[in-house]
This record gives structure tokens, sequence and C-alpha cells, in this order.
């Protein structure tokens, strides 16, 4: 799938650590809820000569020249996700979901200027208006959260806040919420309080793609996602707006924020999003749904608490507190024998971000391997033998992922 025998030749330090990392990708289980493996076709396009060349600019509009060609592959790569997203205007050049959010915010915003996001503690992202990020300093920054007693979005909480503060920009989106978000409701909130509506669903794009999850696009004024996790890209990023907002995106992007575009990732997303409009994208997407779901009944099962109660989507957030146990020490567990998630904080969390309460499992990966529902049984079978008594199960839990993994090859 990859040459290493060039760089073994003139880097045989790198070398050694990308066979590493490839090597513990197939050998461990991946529950990371933001993480996907890409197809072998956009493994290829990402490692072409368009890496290349500046295409500085839109197709058919550049600062440079020798850009015929990869115009016609960014225009592919808008056609194909304007059709995907059924958006008026897509850009496809930023290279992450949050230069996708900040690309919004420089397009609307003045420093200053008040934000709605969820509050990072409660499953928002970082890049939602967290203190330490650049939308937290630049911006006066108001936070809603979920509902104590069961985690889901306060929407009462939401439209309050929205009429008392009056935000210029409310963000609808969440880095670790297991329901599904009701992007009409969020439109209603922002069109009484004079906001735009901006719906960052980097985590769920293809369960939107799938028809899985309500889609955003009529509801808001900017549409922001990446283009891994469950739309199984690369990584990068992606806006989709109205088309009254067009010109002002494209201007935010380029030269607003951004300066030449990356075409061989942007060849990638175009080869992803002919992946997604396929039959089998929408299959996969459903059995992401079914995989999170057993997941879920089999962590049950074993006396885990569950953020929400369960999950909606492809992630499920687990509350460790019952077990006396923390997210950082529980990640560092399962990493022993293979399982790799992330330590995450619970809603009104007690511990440190550094520490935790909870941890943060996910589907995708998995669902990419071709594992289904028994296989979802089994890993919260291992969980559990894992973390209720570490050093007498610890053998035993490490073959039985070496069994998975076996019977489903990576690359």
């Amino acid at each position: 799938m990859y040459r290493l025998d060039l760089i073994k030749k003139i880097d045989p330090e790198v070398a050694i650590e990308i066979e590493n990392e490839v090597n513990r990708q197939r050998n461990n289980i991946e529950l990371i809820a933001s993480e996907n493996f890409v197809s072998e076709a956009v493994l290829d396009a990402m490692g072409t000569p368009l890496t290349n060349k500046y295409a500085e600019g839109y197709p058919s509009k550049r600062y440079y020249g020798g850009c015929q060609y990869v115009d016609v592959v960014e225009q592919l790569a808008i056609d194909r996700a304007k059709k995907l997203f059924r958006a008026d205007h897509a850009n496809v050049q930023p290279h992450s979901g949050a230069s996708a959010n900040l690309a919004v915010f420089f397009s609307v915003l003045n420093p200053g200027d008040t934000i709605m996001g969820m509050d990072l503690s409660c499953g928002g992202h970082l890049s939602h208006g967290m203190f330490k990020n650049i939308s937290g300093k630049y911006f006066n920054v108001i936070s809603y959260g979920v509902k104590k007693d069961d985690g889901t979005i306060d929407y009462d909480e939401l439209r309050e806040k929205a009429l008392k503060y009056r935000p210029k920009l409310i963000i609808a989106g969440a880095s670790a919420y297991s329901r599904k978000i009701d992007f009409k409701k969020f439109s209603e909130v922002a069109k009484e309080c004079g906001a735009y509506l901006m719906a960052d669903i980097a985590h769920i794009a293809g369960l939107v793609i799938a028809g899985l999850h309500q889609s955003p696009v009529p509801y808001a004024d900017f549409v922001t996602t990446t283009t891994h996790k469950t739309l199984r890209g690369p990584r990068g990023g992606m806006i989709l707006c109205k088309a009254e907002h067009a010109k002002k995106i494209n201007s935010a992007v380029f030269p607003g924020t951004q300066g030449g575009p990356l075409m061989h990732i942007i060849a990638a997303k175009a080869v992803c999003f002919k992946e997604a409009l396929s039959n089998e994208f929408i299959t996969y997407q459903k059995n992401i749904v079914k995989n999170a779901k057993a997941l879920e009944v089999g962590l049950l099962k074993h006396d885990f608490n569950l953020v929400t109660g369960g999950t909606d989507n492809h992630l499920i957030l687990v509350d460790l507190t019952n077990k006396n146990m923390s997210g950082k020490k529980a990640q560092n567990l399962l990493d022993e024998v293979n399982i790799t998630c992330n330590k995450n904080g619970i809603p009104y969390d007690t511990r440190k971000p550094t520490l935790t309460s909870g941890i943060r499992l996910g589907t995708p990966a998995v669902t990419t391997r071709n594992m289904g529902i028994d296989e979802m049984y089994e890993i919260a079978d291992i969980i559990a033998l894992t973390l209720n008594d570490f050093e007498a199960n610890k053998e035993e839990a490490i073959k039985r992922v070496k069994v998975l993994v076996d019977r489903f090859p990576l690359y």
C-alpha cells in the first residue's frame, strides 16, 4: 500500500517509526471515535505529486500558472461535496476542522463579538470557545451545556442564554456527545435572537450523508466538518454554506486564514467523496450505528455507566465513577492489552482534564475492519475483563484482542 524502501535508505529513523505505527494500527483494536482507516485509493491520492503544486485561489481563478489539472480535481471535490450534503456551496480547502471553524468566524465576526458554543466539559470542542483556544481568546464566549440528570443538551437553557446575551454566532455541534442534535431547534433559537448558526458535524458527517442523523444544511448558515472520522477520508476540513455566504467564506479561507491549499489532500478528499456517494458507504454508516448500539449493550451488561444512558450515533462516553478509576488509568490499562481509546471528561467532571472520569469509545474504525455486532460484544467483554481485574486478566485480554485483529486484518 505504501513504499518504505526509499525512506529506509534516506531516513531509517523515520522509517522505523512509520513501520511501528502501521503495526500498532494493525494489531490494536481502534476505539478512538475521531479516528478511522482510509481506503487504499484515498491513501494513494495523498501520496501523489500533487503535493508539489501551489494553487493559491480557486478553480479558474488562481494566482499561479499550471493549475489546469488541479483545477479539475478541486472542482470534482466541490461538486461531489455539494451533491453529498445537498449544499449550495462547498469550500474544500481548509486544512482541518478547526481551520474551517476559524474561517467561518473570520467571515462574519470581529474580535470581541459574542459567540455561543457547547462547553468543553459537557462534550463541546476546544474550537467552540475554549479559553485557551483562539476562539476563546478573540471572542466573548457564552457556553451552553447539558442537563445534569440525563446528559442531554438543555435546549431551554440554550434559548434563555441566547435571548439574554444575544450572540452574533451560535455553534451547534460536539466532540463527545452521544445523542442526536436537533439542528432545527438550534435554528429556531438563532433566528429568535438574530444570530448566525454554524453547525460543526465533524463527528457525524458520514451519518448525515446516510440519513442517520438530521442534516443541518437546511437550517444552518454554515456547516463545518472534518473529512476523516465517519467520512473516512484524509485528515482535513470543509465548509458548506448557503449561496449568499459563498463569497465571504471563500475569502475567509483564502486569503483570510490560509495560503496555498494542499492539492494532494484535496485529491484524496475528492476520492473520499466519490466513495461516499456509493451504496456501500450507506451500508457502512448503518453498521457503525449498529455496532455502537451493540457495544452499548455489552458495556451495560458489565455494569458500566454510560453518559446519557447510551448512544444514537457512533460514540459512547463511559462514566467510570462507579469503577473508582480515572479515565487516564483506564486508557493506559486498555492500551496495555492493545485496545486504543482516549480518556475524556464527563459532564460536570470533578477530576481535572489530565485525569478525567471517563473514556470515549467509537465504532468507525472497527466497522471499517468489518467487525460486527458479535465482535462488539466481545470487545465489551475484554474491556470489562481488563478494567475489573487487570493483573489477573491481562494475558487473556491480550490473547482475545489478537484473535480479533487476526480475523479482521487491516491493509
